[in-house]
Protein backbone atom coordinates (compact mmCIF):
# COMPACT_ATOMS: atom_id res chain seq x y z
CA UNK A 1 0.00 0.00 0.00
CA UNK A 2 1.42 3.47 -0.85
CA UNK A 3 2.02 5.03 2.66
CA UNK A 4 1.20 9.00 1.79
CA UNK A 5 -0.99 10.37 4.51
CA UNK A 6 -3.94 11.62 3.10
CA UNK A 7 -4.62 14.75 4.97
CA UNK A 8 -6.89 18.09 4.39
CA UNK A 9 -9.31 16.15 2.06
CA UNK A 10 -11.39 18.88 0.49
CA UNK A 11 -15.27 17.86 -0.89
CA UNK A 12 -15.57 19.06 -4.48
CA UNK A 13 -17.51 21.95 -3.47
CA UNK A 14 -14.29 23.48 -0.97
CA UNK A 15 -11.99 22.85 -3.93
CA UNK A 16 -14.38 25.31 -6.06
CA UNK A 17 -14.52 27.56 -3.24
CA UNK A 18 -10.86 27.49 -2.82
CA UNK A 19 -10.61 28.39 -6.65
CA UNK A 20 -12.97 31.45 -6.48
CA UNK A 21 -11.18 32.26 -3.23
CA UNK A 22 -7.59 32.49 -5.10
CA UNK A 23 -7.86 32.79 -8.16
CA UNK A 24 -11.31 34.77 -8.80
CA UNK A 25 -10.40 36.42 -12.17
CA UNK A 26 -8.50 33.40 -13.73
CA UNK A 27 -10.71 32.06 -16.70
CA UNK A 28 -11.82 28.53 -14.82
CA UNK A 29 -14.27 27.41 -18.14
CA UNK A 30 -14.12 27.71 -22.04
CA UNK A 31 -16.93 25.92 -23.71
CA UNK A 32 -17.77 27.41 -27.16
CA UNK A 33 -18.10 30.91 -27.06
CA UNK A 34 -18.93 30.74 -23.58
CA UNK A 35 -16.14 31.76 -21.05
CA UNK A 36 -16.32 31.70 -17.28
CA UNK A 37 -14.30 33.04 -14.68
CA UNK A 38 -13.80 31.51 -11.39
CA UNK A 39 -15.89 34.33 -9.40
CA UNK A 40 -18.79 33.93 -11.99
CA UNK A 41 -18.39 29.74 -12.13
CA UNK A 42 -18.65 29.21 -8.43
CA UNK A 43 -21.57 32.01 -8.32
CA UNK A 44 -23.02 30.17 -11.21
CA UNK A 45 -23.30 26.63 -9.08
CA UNK A 46 -23.92 28.11 -5.55
CA UNK A 47 -27.00 29.32 -7.33
CA UNK A 48 -27.52 26.19 -9.04
CA UNK A 49 -27.45 23.86 -5.84
CA UNK A 50 -29.99 26.56 -3.99
CA UNK A 51 -32.84 25.88 -6.44
CA UNK A 52 -31.42 21.80 -6.32
CA UNK A 53 -32.46 21.79 -2.65
CA UNK A 54 -35.27 23.98 -2.86
CA UNK A 55 -36.68 21.87 -5.67
CA UNK A 56 -35.98 18.08 -4.56
CA UNK A 57 -34.65 18.55 -1.08
CA UNK A 58 -31.03 17.34 0.48
CA UNK A 59 -30.17 13.90 -0.46
CA UNK A 60 -32.58 13.56 -3.31
CA UNK A 61 -31.53 11.21 -6.31
CA UNK A 62 -31.51 13.68 -9.93
CA UNK A 63 -30.27 12.50 -12.89
CA UNK A 64 -28.77 14.27 -15.79
CA UNK A 65 -29.34 13.75 -19.65
CA UNK A 66 -26.62 16.47 -20.71
CA UNK A 67 -24.18 16.64 -23.64
CA UNK A 68 -20.54 18.13 -23.05
CA UNK A 69 -20.99 21.83 -22.23
CA UNK A 70 -20.94 24.41 -19.44
CA UNK A 71 -24.69 23.62 -18.22
CA UNK A 72 -23.40 19.85 -17.84
CA UNK A 73 -19.74 21.12 -15.93
CA UNK A 74 -22.44 23.96 -13.31
CA UNK A 75 -24.72 21.03 -12.81
CA UNK A 76 -22.07 17.97 -11.87
CA UNK A 77 -20.73 20.66 -9.46
CA UNK A 78 -23.87 21.49 -8.19
CA UNK A 79 -25.21 18.22 -7.38
CA UNK A 80 -21.78 17.90 -5.30
CA UNK A 81 -22.83 21.25 -3.64
CA UNK A 82 -26.32 20.32 -2.62
CA UNK A 83 -25.73 17.01 -1.12
CA UNK A 84 -27.74 15.54 -4.02
CA UNK A 85 -27.33 12.06 -5.52
CA UNK A 86 -26.27 12.35 -9.40
CA UNK A 87 -27.12 9.84 -11.60
CA UNK A 88 -25.64 10.92 -14.98
CA UNK A 89 -26.73 9.50 -18.06
CA UNK A 90 -25.43 8.65 -20.86
CA UNK A 91 -26.83 11.02 -24.32
CA UNK A 92 -26.23 8.79 -26.73
CA UNK A 93 -28.47 6.14 -24.83
CA UNK A 94 -31.69 4.75 -27.01
CA UNK A 95 -34.86 5.71 -24.84
CA UNK A 96 -35.16 1.69 -23.94
CA UNK A 97 -31.64 1.86 -22.20
CA UNK A 98 -32.44 5.27 -20.53
CA UNK A 99 -36.00 3.37 -19.14
CA UNK A 100 -34.12 0.42 -17.78
CA UNK A 101 -31.67 3.27 -15.80
CA UNK A 102 -34.71 5.47 -14.93
CA UNK A 103 -36.98 2.62 -13.38
CA UNK A 104 -34.08 1.02 -11.53
CA UNK A 105 -32.80 4.29 -9.97
CA UNK A 106 -36.45 6.10 -9.60
CA UNK A 107 -34.88 9.70 -9.43
CA UNK A 108 -37.02 13.03 -8.36
CA UNK A 109 -35.97 15.13 -11.45
CA UNK A 110 -34.65 14.53 -14.32
CA UNK A 111 -32.57 17.48 -15.96
CA UNK A 112 -31.96 17.55 -19.80
CA UNK A 113 -30.36 19.66 -22.15
CA UNK A 114 -32.49 21.09 -25.27
CA UNK A 115 -30.84 18.09 -27.72
CA UNK A 116 -31.93 15.07 -25.63
CA UNK A 117 -35.26 16.83 -24.51
CA UNK A 118 -37.27 15.09 -27.37
CA UNK A 119 -36.17 12.06 -25.70
CA UNK A 120 -36.72 12.58 -22.36
CA UNK A 121 -39.89 14.45 -22.11
CA UNK A 122 -41.77 10.80 -22.58
CA UNK A 123 -40.24 9.18 -20.30
CA UNK A 124 -40.44 11.63 -17.35
CA UNK A 125 -44.17 11.74 -18.33
CA UNK A 126 -44.27 8.01 -18.51
CA UNK A 127 -42.48 7.33 -14.81
CA UNK A 128 -43.56 10.16 -13.28
CA UNK A 129 -40.40 12.32 -12.75
CA UNK A 130 -39.96 15.64 -13.07
CA UNK A 131 -38.43 17.10 -15.91
CA UNK A 132 -36.07 20.22 -15.95
CA UNK A 133 -35.59 21.41 -19.49
CA UNK A 134 -32.58 22.95 -20.24
CA UNK A 135 -34.18 26.84 -20.20
CA UNK A 136 -35.22 26.54 -16.38
CA UNK A 137 -31.75 24.26 -15.51
CA UNK A 138 -30.14 27.37 -17.53
CA UNK A 139 -32.23 29.90 -15.39
CA UNK A 140 -31.08 28.48 -11.68
CA UNK A 141 -27.49 29.13 -12.68
CA UNK A 142 -28.78 32.96 -12.47
CA UNK A 143 -27.19 34.53 -8.97
CA UNK A 144 -29.46 36.33 -6.96
CA UNK A 145 -28.51 39.61 -5.41
CA UNK A 146 -26.83 38.46 -1.83
CA UNK A 147 -26.29 35.17 -2.65
CA UNK A 148 -22.33 34.73 -3.88
CA UNK A 149 -21.66 32.12 -1.27
CA UNK A 150 -21.51 28.55 -1.30
CA UNK A 151 -24.28 26.68 0.65
CA UNK A 152 -23.82 24.70 4.01
CA UNK A 153 -21.84 21.30 3.08
CA UNK A 154 -23.81 19.33 5.90
CA UNK A 155 -24.07 16.08 4.39
CA UNK A 156 -22.54 13.11 6.04
CA UNK A 157 -19.00 11.84 4.85
CA UNK A 158 -20.87 7.88 3.50
CA UNK A 159 -23.13 9.79 1.83
CA UNK A 160 -24.09 8.71 -1.31
CA UNK A 161 -22.70 11.49 -3.84
CA UNK A 162 -22.58 9.49 -7.22
CA UNK A 163 -24.59 6.60 -8.80
CA UNK A 164 -22.94 5.95 -12.12
CA UNK A 165 -23.98 2.88 -13.90
CA UNK A 166 -21.93 0.51 -15.49
CA UNK A 167 -21.55 -0.25 -19.14
CA UNK A 168 -24.09 -2.78 -19.57
CA UNK A 169 -21.83 -4.44 -22.18
CA UNK A 170 -21.99 -8.20 -20.26
CA UNK A 171 -25.87 -7.61 -19.55
CA UNK A 172 -28.50 -5.04 -17.83
CA UNK A 173 -26.62 -1.83 -16.20
CA UNK A 174 -25.61 -1.39 -12.56
CA UNK A 175 -25.30 1.55 -10.37
CA UNK A 176 -22.47 2.03 -8.52
CA UNK A 177 -22.83 3.71 -5.34
CA UNK A 178 -19.62 6.45 -4.74
CA UNK A 179 -20.11 8.35 -1.62
CA UNK A 180 -19.19 12.16 -0.97
CA UNK A 181 -15.86 11.48 0.89
CA UNK A 182 -14.50 8.67 -1.40
CA UNK A 183 -14.86 10.80 -4.29
CA UNK A 184 -13.06 13.54 -2.26
CA UNK A 185 -10.25 11.57 -1.52
CA UNK A 186 -10.02 9.91 -5.17
CA UNK A 187 -9.62 13.63 -6.15
CA UNK A 188 -6.41 13.99 -3.81
CA UNK A 189 -5.24 10.71 -4.33
CA UNK A 190 -4.64 11.69 -8.23
CA UNK A 191 -3.49 14.86 -7.05
CA UNK A 192 -0.32 13.19 -5.14
CA UNK A 193 0.36 10.52 -7.75
CA UNK A 194 0.15 13.27 -11.17
CA UNK A 195 0.98 16.69 -9.16
CA UNK A 196 -0.32 19.84 -10.86
CA UNK A 197 0.42 23.90 -11.04
CA UNK A 198 -2.10 25.39 -8.93
CA UNK A 199 -3.44 28.34 -11.18
CA UNK A 200 -1.37 27.79 -14.20
CA UNK A 201 -2.66 24.51 -16.03
CA UNK A 202 -5.17 24.50 -18.45
CA UNK A 203 -6.74 20.95 -19.22
CA UNK A 204 -8.53 19.63 -22.21
CA UNK A 205 -11.94 17.70 -22.13
CA UNK A 206 -12.91 15.49 -25.08
CA UNK A 207 -14.14 12.45 -23.08
CA UNK A 208 -17.56 12.55 -21.98
CA UNK A 209 -18.48 13.88 -18.56
CA UNK A 210 -20.99 11.85 -17.63
CA UNK A 211 -18.39 9.20 -17.59
CA UNK A 212 -16.32 8.14 -14.52
CA UNK A 213 -12.95 9.30 -16.39
CA UNK A 214 -14.09 12.65 -17.93
CA UNK A 215 -15.70 13.75 -14.30
CA UNK A 216 -12.43 12.75 -12.61
CA UNK A 217 -9.43 13.45 -15.06
CA UNK A 218 -11.29 16.93 -16.57
CA UNK A 219 -14.18 18.68 -14.36
CA UNK A 220 -13.03 17.21 -10.82
CA UNK A 221 -9.05 17.95 -11.51
CA UNK A 222 -9.53 21.05 -13.12
CA UNK A 223 -11.64 22.70 -9.77
CA UNK A 224 -8.62 20.96 -7.67
CA UNK A 225 -6.04 22.68 -9.26
CA UNK A 226 -8.02 26.26 -10.29
CA UNK A 227 -7.15 25.30 -13.42
CA UNK A 228 -8.82 26.40 -16.74
CA UNK A 229 -11.15 23.33 -18.11
CA UNK A 230 -11.68 23.78 -22.05
CA UNK A 231 -14.72 21.80 -22.69
CA UNK A 232 -15.38 20.13 -26.34
CA UNK A 233 -18.99 19.30 -26.97
CA UNK A 234 -17.62 15.54 -28.57
CA UNK A 235 -13.97 13.91 -29.81
CA UNK A 236 -13.13 15.61 -33.20
CA UNK A 237 -10.21 15.53 -34.42
CA UNK A 238 -9.94 19.19 -36.01
CA UNK A 239 -11.81 20.52 -32.58
CA UNK A 240 -9.09 18.86 -30.36
CA UNK A 241 -6.38 20.21 -32.65
CA UNK A 242 -7.68 23.76 -33.15
CA UNK A 243 -8.14 23.85 -29.31
CA UNK A 244 -4.61 22.74 -27.99
CA UNK A 245 -3.07 25.63 -30.25
CA UNK A 246 -5.89 28.44 -29.35
CA UNK A 247 -6.16 27.98 -25.27
CA UNK A 248 -2.43 26.44 -25.02
CA UNK A 249 -3.48 23.35 -23.19
CA UNK A 250 -0.69 22.14 -21.03
CA UNK A 251 -2.52 18.71 -19.72
CA UNK A 252 -4.20 16.41 -21.98
CA UNK A 253 -6.28 13.72 -20.84
CA UNK A 254 -7.28 10.69 -23.21
CA UNK A 255 -8.48 7.34 -24.05
CA UNK A 256 -6.38 4.79 -26.53
CA UNK A 257 -8.84 6.01 -28.88
CA UNK A 258 -8.33 9.19 -29.09
CA UNK A 259 -4.33 9.23 -29.12
CA UNK A 260 -4.93 6.53 -31.64
CA UNK A 261 -7.09 8.98 -34.07
CA UNK A 262 -5.10 11.97 -33.57
CA UNK A 263 -2.13 10.06 -34.76
CA UNK A 264 -3.51 9.15 -37.89
CA UNK A 265 -5.40 12.63 -38.26
CA UNK A 266 -3.97 14.72 -41.19
CA UNK A 267 -3.51 17.72 -39.00
CA UNK A 268 -1.93 15.84 -36.38
CA UNK A 269 1.91 17.30 -37.41
CA UNK A 270 0.85 20.13 -38.11
CA UNK A 271 -0.42 21.12 -34.52
CA UNK A 272 1.63 23.08 -32.25
CA UNK A 273 1.68 20.68 -29.11
CA UNK A 274 4.57 22.65 -27.41
CA UNK A 275 2.06 23.47 -24.47
CA UNK A 276 1.26 20.45 -23.56
CA UNK A 277 3.66 19.45 -20.76
CA UNK A 278 1.65 16.00 -19.71
CA UNK A 279 -1.11 13.50 -21.20
CA UNK A 280 -3.30 11.22 -19.57
CA UNK A 281 -4.55 7.93 -20.56
CA UNK A 282 -7.34 5.44 -19.09
CA UNK A 283 -11.00 3.77 -19.77
CA UNK A 284 -8.75 1.15 -21.59
CA UNK A 285 -5.44 -0.50 -21.87
CA UNK A 286 -2.96 1.44 -24.05
CA UNK A 287 -0.77 -0.03 -26.73
CA UNK A 288 2.57 0.37 -26.45
CA UNK A 289 3.56 1.08 -29.67
CA UNK A 290 0.86 3.90 -29.68
CA UNK A 291 2.26 5.24 -26.55
CA UNK A 292 5.87 5.28 -27.95
CA UNK A 293 4.76 6.93 -31.23
CA UNK A 294 2.66 9.62 -29.42
CA UNK A 295 5.07 10.79 -26.73
CA UNK A 296 8.10 10.70 -29.40
CA UNK A 297 5.91 12.94 -31.76
CA UNK A 298 4.64 15.76 -29.02
CA UNK A 299 7.12 15.38 -26.64
CA UNK A 300 5.13 15.17 -23.66
CA UNK A 301 4.82 11.99 -21.63
CA UNK A 302 1.50 9.57 -21.13
CA UNK A 303 0.72 8.69 -17.51
CA UNK A 304 -1.30 5.52 -18.02
CA UNK A 305 -3.41 4.73 -14.88
CA UNK A 306 -5.64 2.30 -14.06
CA UNK A 307 -8.99 1.85 -12.17
CA UNK A 308 -12.77 1.34 -13.15
CA UNK A 309 -15.98 3.16 -12.13
CA UNK A 310 -16.63 0.95 -8.87
CA UNK A 311 -12.91 2.19 -7.90
CA UNK A 312 -14.00 5.61 -7.40
CA UNK A 313 -12.56 4.95 -10.27
CA UNK A 314 -8.42 6.10 -9.73
CA UNK A 315 -6.62 2.81 -8.45
CA UNK A 316 -3.13 3.49 -10.12
CA UNK A 317 -1.27 5.82 -12.40
CA UNK A 318 2.23 6.26 -13.39
CA UNK A 319 3.77 9.49 -12.86
CA UNK A 320 6.31 11.80 -12.91
CA UNK A 321 8.17 10.16 -10.09
CA UNK A 322 8.81 6.99 -12.78
CA UNK A 323 6.49 5.26 -15.07
CA UNK A 324 7.29 2.37 -17.74
CA UNK A 325 5.56 1.69 -21.02
CA UNK A 326 2.67 -0.97 -21.23
CA UNK A 327 1.95 -0.49 -17.42
CA UNK A 328 -0.69 1.60 -15.68
CA UNK A 329 1.76 2.13 -12.98
CA UNK A 330 1.81 1.69 -8.82
CA UNK A 331 -1.37 2.01 -6.47
CA UNK A 332 -2.58 5.77 -5.56
CA UNK A 333 -2.13 6.65 -1.90
CA UNK A 334 -3.70 4.37 0.78
CA UNK A 335 -5.32 2.02 -1.71
CA UNK A 336 -3.62 -1.49 -2.05
CA UNK A 337 -3.82 -3.68 -4.74
CA UNK A 338 -2.88 -7.44 -5.22
CA UNK A 339 -3.09 -10.08 -7.92
CA UNK A 340 -4.88 -13.54 -6.69
CA UNK A 341 -5.40 -16.55 -8.45
CA UNK A 342 -8.65 -17.06 -10.86
CA UNK A 343 -10.13 -19.95 -9.16
CA UNK A 344 -10.79 -18.91 -5.37
CA UNK A 345 -9.51 -15.62 -5.64
CA UNK A 346 -8.18 -15.54 -2.18
CA UNK A 347 -4.41 -16.84 -2.95
CA UNK A 348 -1.80 -13.90 -3.69
CA UNK A 349 0.57 -14.22 -6.68
CA UNK A 350 3.62 -13.30 -6.58
CA UNK A 351 5.35 -10.90 -9.24
CA UNK A 352 5.25 -12.25 -12.75
CA UNK A 353 2.13 -14.50 -12.06
CA UNK A 354 -1.22 -13.52 -13.95
CA UNK A 355 -4.66 -13.37 -11.88
CA UNK A 356 -7.33 -11.09 -10.99
CA UNK A 357 -6.99 -7.68 -9.78
CA UNK A 358 -8.50 -6.84 -6.57
CA UNK A 359 -7.96 -3.69 -4.33
CA UNK A 360 -9.46 -1.89 -1.24
CA UNK A 361 -8.99 1.65 -0.54
CA UNK A 362 -11.32 4.64 1.02
CA UNK A 363 -12.47 5.35 -2.69
CA UNK A 364 -13.72 2.09 -3.11
CA UNK A 365 -18.06 1.80 -3.92
CA UNK A 366 -20.75 1.18 -1.17
CA UNK A 367 -22.00 -1.57 -3.97
CA UNK A 368 -24.54 -1.80 -6.45
CA UNK A 369 -27.97 0.08 -6.25
CA UNK A 370 -30.39 -3.15 -5.45
CA UNK A 371 -27.78 -5.62 -6.50
CA UNK A 372 -27.40 -7.65 -3.45
CA UNK A 373 -25.76 -10.45 -5.16
CA UNK A 374 -23.72 -8.75 -7.61
CA UNK A 375 -22.75 -6.46 -4.86
CA UNK A 376 -21.66 -9.60 -2.83
CA UNK A 377 -19.60 -10.78 -5.81
CA UNK A 378 -17.74 -7.63 -6.67
CA UNK A 379 -17.01 -6.75 -2.99
CA UNK A 380 -16.07 -9.83 -0.51
CA UNK A 381 -13.81 -9.69 2.53
CA UNK A 382 -13.36 -5.71 2.00
CA UNK A 383 -12.00 -6.35 -1.62
CA UNK A 384 -13.20 -4.96 -4.73
CA UNK A 385 -12.97 -8.00 -6.83
CA UNK A 386 -12.30 -5.90 -10.41
CA UNK A 387 -12.80 -8.54 -13.14
CA UNK A 388 -9.28 -7.60 -14.63
CA UNK A 389 -6.59 -9.58 -15.32
CA UNK A 390 -3.07 -8.29 -14.61
CA UNK A 391 0.23 -9.11 -12.78
CA UNK A 392 2.71 -6.84 -10.89
CA UNK A 393 6.54 -6.94 -12.36
CA UNK A 394 9.38 -5.93 -9.89
CA UNK A 395 9.53 -2.27 -8.43
CA UNK A 396 5.15 -3.27 -8.16
CA UNK A 397 4.56 -2.06 -11.52
CA UNK A 398 1.21 -3.35 -12.21
CA UNK A 399 0.35 -4.66 -15.82
CA UNK A 400 -3.29 -5.04 -17.41
CA UNK A 401 -3.95 -8.25 -19.43
CA UNK A 402 -6.97 -8.51 -20.20
CA UNK A 403 -10.93 -8.67 -18.61
CA UNK A 404 -11.18 -11.61 -16.82
CA UNK A 405 -14.62 -12.58 -18.99
CA UNK A 406 -12.65 -11.68 -21.89
CA UNK A 407 -9.94 -14.18 -21.11
CA UNK A 408 -10.05 -17.13 -24.22
CA UNK A 409 -8.83 -20.91 -24.27
CA UNK A 410 -8.20 -22.48 -27.20
CA UNK A 411 -7.29 -25.95 -26.87
CA UNK A 412 -6.70 -26.17 -23.59
CA UNK A 413 -4.77 -22.48 -23.77
CA UNK A 414 -5.09 -19.43 -22.20
CA UNK A 415 -5.49 -16.61 -25.18
CA UNK A 416 -5.63 -12.82 -23.46
CA UNK A 417 -6.82 -10.68 -26.56
CA UNK A 418 -4.78 -7.68 -25.64
CA UNK A 419 -1.88 -9.63 -26.69
CA UNK A 420 -2.96 -9.90 -29.77
CA UNK A 421 -3.71 -6.46 -30.08
CA UNK A 422 -0.53 -5.66 -29.55
CA UNK A 423 0.91 -7.51 -32.21
CA UNK A 424 -1.58 -6.07 -34.74
CA UNK A 425 -0.19 -2.71 -33.56
CA UNK A 426 2.91 -3.10 -34.11
CA UNK A 427 2.31 -3.48 -38.52
CA UNK A 428 3.18 0.06 -39.93
CA UNK A 429 -0.36 -0.41 -41.69
CA UNK A 430 -3.00 -0.98 -38.65
CA UNK A 431 -4.30 2.05 -37.56
CA UNK A 432 -6.97 0.33 -34.62
CA UNK A 433 -6.95 -3.17 -33.56
CA UNK A 434 -9.13 -5.26 -31.34
CA UNK A 435 -9.26 -9.35 -31.11
CA UNK A 436 -12.06 -11.27 -29.25
CA UNK A 437 -12.94 -14.58 -28.88
CA UNK A 438 -14.65 -16.32 -31.59
CA UNK A 439 -16.50 -19.81 -30.85
CA UNK A 440 -14.88 -22.89 -32.54
CA UNK A 441 -16.15 -26.87 -32.77
CA UNK A 442 -13.20 -28.51 -32.47
CA UNK A 443 -10.78 -25.67 -30.13
CA UNK A 444 -13.92 -24.28 -28.19
CA UNK A 445 -12.98 -20.91 -29.04
CA UNK A 446 -10.12 -19.09 -31.49
CA UNK A 447 -8.98 -15.73 -31.58
CA UNK A 448 -10.91 -13.39 -34.34
CA UNK A 449 -9.57 -10.21 -35.02
CA UNK A 450 -11.11 -7.02 -36.22
CA UNK A 451 -8.71 -4.16 -37.98
CA UNK A 452 -8.95 -0.62 -39.45
CA UNK A 453 -5.80 0.42 -41.47
CA UNK A 454 -3.96 3.54 -42.46
CA UNK A 455 -4.33 5.35 -44.84
CA UNK A 456 -3.24 4.08 -48.14
CA UNK A 457 -2.46 0.88 -46.67
CA UNK A 458 -1.33 -2.06 -48.72
CA UNK A 459 -1.34 -5.00 -46.62
CA UNK A 460 -4.25 -7.76 -46.73
CA UNK A 461 -5.83 -10.20 -44.27
CA UNK A 462 -2.97 -12.67 -45.29
CA UNK A 463 -0.12 -10.20 -44.75
CA UNK A 464 -1.68 -9.57 -41.58
CA UNK A 465 -2.04 -13.48 -40.53
CA UNK A 466 1.30 -13.58 -41.55
CA UNK A 467 2.67 -10.75 -39.02
CA UNK A 468 0.65 -12.49 -36.16
CA UNK A 469 2.83 -15.81 -37.29
CA UNK A 470 5.94 -13.92 -36.98
CA UNK A 471 5.53 -12.48 -33.59
CA UNK A 472 3.01 -14.86 -31.74
CA UNK A 473 2.58 -18.86 -30.87
CA UNK A 474 0.83 -20.62 -33.43
CA UNK A 475 -2.16 -21.10 -30.88
CA UNK A 476 -2.59 -17.22 -30.16
CA UNK A 477 -2.20 -16.46 -34.03
CA UNK A 478 -5.51 -15.32 -34.94
CA UNK A 479 -7.91 -17.88 -36.83
CA UNK A 480 -9.86 -14.82 -39.09
CA UNK A 481 -8.95 -11.12 -39.27
CA UNK A 482 -11.36 -9.05 -40.92
CA UNK A 483 -10.68 -5.29 -42.05
CA UNK A 484 -13.18 -2.56 -41.46
CA UNK A 485 -14.11 0.94 -42.02
CA UNK A 486 -14.46 1.27 -38.19
CA UNK A 487 -14.36 -0.27 -35.16
CA UNK A 488 -17.66 0.28 -32.74
CA UNK A 489 -17.47 2.45 -29.97
CA UNK A 490 -19.81 1.98 -26.39
CA UNK A 491 -20.63 5.32 -25.45
CA UNK A 492 -18.22 5.59 -22.80
CA UNK A 493 -15.50 5.70 -25.90
CA UNK A 494 -14.27 1.79 -25.53
CA UNK A 495 -13.87 -0.56 -28.43
CA UNK A 496 -17.19 -2.51 -27.93
CA UNK A 497 -15.86 -6.14 -28.19
CA UNK A 498 -19.79 -7.48 -27.07
CA UNK A 499 -20.55 -5.84 -31.00
CA UNK A 500 -17.67 -7.32 -32.92
CA UNK A 501 -18.69 -10.70 -31.12
CA UNK A 502 -22.14 -10.43 -32.75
Amino acid sequence: MNGAVLEGVLRIPALLARAARLCPERTALVCGDRRLDYRRYAAQTWATARRLRGCAGPGARVATLLGNSDLACVMTLALQCAGSQHLPLNPLYTARELEFILRDAQPALLVADAPSHAIAAPLAAALGIRLVAEDEARAWMQPEPGQQEAPADDSDAQAPALLQYTGGTTGHPKGVILGRDAIATNVLQRELALPTRYGADSVLCAMPLFHSYGMAMGLFLAASAAATLVVLPRYRPDDVCDAVQRERITLFPGSPTIYTGLLSHARFAGTDWSSVRACYSGSAPLAEEVHRRWEAAVGAPIYEGYGQTEAGPILTYNGPAGARHGSVGTPVAQTEVQVVDLETGAIVLPAGQRGEIRARGPQIMQGYLARPDATAEALRDGWLYTGDIGEFAEGGFLYIRDRKKDLVISGGYNIYPREVDEVLYLHPDVAEAAAVGWPDSYRGEVIRAFVVLRPGAAVDEAGLIAHCQSNLARYKVPAVISILDALPYTGANKVDKKALRA
